[in-house]
């Protein structure tokens, strides 16, 4: 089938209506079939497309508003969708992954309803993921963007199938949030250890946020989502043994999280208690060697915790909404700024315990 020669205007923004037709058409339909040779449509059979990279283009620190407009899809989304539609009859791509599997239903003949839907199904979603990454985009280029905006659209990528959830009674799954940067758990590489569990996630999260909030070498051990040992130290071995000499039986099989890389210093201390996860910008080599020596201990690397903006929304489910702010990244770095009904002030000492338990107590669920 050739369209080349196919009317095309303002190129290469518009899809011609041979086309569209063609992937419209139902074969079944009398007037359709009538319409379609009447005006020289073929019926298209399989469609592939591959969107323009929008996120990728907005990703690049140079990116303008221009560059960014010129990498919005417009046939490529109304082809795909015209495709989805009318599914039954049109086997449409978006994902390259799929390819293998529909190229072998192709060859054998072997195309089921099952699949066309489920191709469809993905279709739809990526559009859907697609726009909403424009109209994001679009709104944060406003001169008075709102915060919180009359629609909040929200797409996340399935990362992993978890065992259970919160208990095993529960299904439990883990999705990424696309286009981020901060370092996180959630974009973390796993370089050793069992797959992370659905509380895993929770303390590691919960222990990770709170050790970013130091300058210092810090460690921060996390048991339930909650600071059982905050420590800080001339290195990340000396914080360590003092965060875990605040309450060694909660450290028992506990979450872990360094600022800093973990040196072998670190690990011999590490591995004389067993724990669950270790969370940390990176491990020394040696280091490494050593905590892998534990094969169920799961060790994720983050990458520099100076990188990345800290930025975003505190979303709470309720059934049947969201209740919405912004993350709570305030932290009061002199208190020296604040009254003091005592006769005597704070020594310097002083002041420095009351900061560190102030930020500690930021990070504790009543």
């Amino acid at each position: 089938m050739n369209f080349r020669n196919a009317s095309v205007i303002l190129a290469p923004r518009f899809e011609p209506p041979k086309i569209h037709g063609g992937l419209l058409g139902r074969r079944g339909d009398p007037t359709h079939v009538a319409e379609m040779q009447r005006h020289g449509i073929d019926p298209i059979d399989v469609l592939v497309v591959n969107l323009y990279p929008f996120e990728e283009a907005i990703s690049r620190p140079d990116c303008t508003v221009a560059h960014a407009i010129e990498h919005i899809d417009i046939g490529g989304p109304s082809m795909l969708r015209a495709a989805a539609k009318n599914h039954d009859e049109v086997l449409v791509l978006v994902d390259p992954a799929d390819y293998p599997r529909a190229l072998d239903a192709l060859k054998a003949g072997t195309v089921t309803a099952e699949l066309r839907r489920e191709l469809a199904t993905k279709v739809f979603q990526h559009t859907a993921r697609y726009d909403s990454l424009i109209a994001g985009y679009l709104e944060r280029q406003a001169p008075h963007a709102e915060r919180f905006p009359a629609v909040l659209s929200l797409h996340y990528e399935r990362a992993d199938l978890l065992r259970y959830g919160e208990n095993p009674h529960q299904q439990g799954a883990f999705y990424r949030e696309p286009g981020t940067r901060e370092p996180s758990v959630s974009r973390a590489t796993t370089l050793h250890g069992k797959a992370m569990s659905y509380n895993n996630y929770l303390d590691a999260n919960a222990a990770l946020e709170l050790v970013k909030e130091f300058d210092e070498p810090a460690v921060v051990i996390v048991k339930h989502t909650n600071p059982c040992g905050v420590a800080l130290g001339a290195s990340v071995a000396e914080a360590y043994v003092r965060a875990r000499a605040t309450d060694p039986v909660s450290a028992f099989g506990g979450v872990i999280a360094f600022n800093r890389p973990v040196d072998l210093a670190a690990a011999k201390e590490l591995a004389s208690t067993f724990i669950e996860v270790v969370v940390a910008p990176d491990y020394a080599a040696d280091a490494l060697t050593e905590l892998k020596r534990k094969k169920d201990l799961r060790l994720l690397a983050v990458g520099p915790l100076t990188s990345g903006v800290r930025e975003g929304l505190d979303l709470k489910r309720l059934v049947g909404g969201l209740i919405v702010q912004d993350r709570d990244l305030g932290l009061l770095k002199d208190l020296r700024t604040l009254p003091v009904p005592t006769k005597r002030r704070p020594t310097d000492e002083e002041y420095a315990a009351c900061a560190f338990a102030w930020t500690v107590c930021k990070h504790v669920k009543s």
